[in-house]
């Protein structure tokens, strides 16, 4: 950060000093490199103490410094599918099980997708007039109070899969079983994915979720060309409009099959 603000003020004196050094264009554009390496060095720094804020409330603070990304502070380091680490942003879709449009988007800088589920719902419930029946998320949104908050809140059935099953199962511990501090709600999901009805309910994810995730990314959602949460957000709902677009070709050519 001193660096850069070295940087402007040298190129102010210099400015200062000899006005007729480079041309208009050149001088507005150099100045307009300076400010904004300066800005965006500013919001790194902002975005690392609420990184290891963030860390520290999840009582992670486990010595590693919190990073934060100088060119673009908005996007936050997330371990890869690739088993690396890089600066990136978590993306979401919600997809309609039925007709397979996809009905919510959310973009966060946030690692996890715990806290997720509630705020998706409040998306169905803001478009559409009401929340989803039922919701298959996969292990990442599995959280306590998000179970909870989704059939308290919105009435909304969740099918997500109990955390450490197999080890649980190996451990000779029911994972299906209610736990002592499981409320309600929890102790009914944890018994709903032990039957045979859930799981056969549960496959019917893949279809969906996964299905958008791989058409977005066949049409080159893999890696971002735009810097901050607005403009990846924009982008991410570009997509969806693209997805839906497709999917409501389809349906109608399958609804006038059906009619004929």
């Amino acid at each position: 950060m001193a660096e850069a603000r070295e940087q402007v003020e040298r190129l102010k004196r210099e400015l200062e000093e000899d006005p007729g050094k480079m041309s208009r264009r050149e001088r507005a554009a150099r100045e307009r490199a300076a400010r904004e390496r300066e800005a965006r060095l500013q919001r790194a720094l902002e975005e690392r103490e609420k990184l290891a804020k963030r860390r520290e409330a999840r009582k992670k603070g486990d010595g590693a410094e919190a990073r934060a990304s100088m060119t673009d502070p908005e996007a936050a380091r997330m371990k890869m599918g690739h088993g690396g680490v890089c600066s990136a942003y978590n993306v979401q879709f919600s997809t309609a099980n039925e007709g397979l449009v996809i009905t919510g988007v959310a973009v966060t800088n946030v690692g996890s997708d715990a806290g997720e589920m509630a705020p998706m719902a409040q998306q169905h419930v803001e478009r559409y007039g009401a929340a989803p029946q039922e919701s298959l998320a996969d292990g990442g949104f599995a959280v306590i109070e998000d179970i909870e908050a989704m059939e308290r809140d919105y009435g909304t059935v969740v099918y997500a899969p109990v955390k450490e099953e197999e080890k649980k199962r190996a451990k000779g511990i029911d994972p299906f079983a209610p736990c002592p501090k499981d409320s309600d709600i929890v102790a009914r999901w944890r018994a709903r994915m032990g039957t045979a009805e859930a799981k056969t309910i549960y496959k019917e994810r893949a279809a969906t979720a996964e299905l958008s995730n791989a058409h977005t990314r066949n049409r080159g959602l893999r890696q971002f060309l735009v810097r901050g949460l607005q403009k990846v957000r924009t982008v991410v709902l570009w997509h969806a409009v693209v997805q839906n677009f497709k999917r409501a070709l389809t349906l109608r050519a399958e609804l006038a099959i059906g009619t004929q």
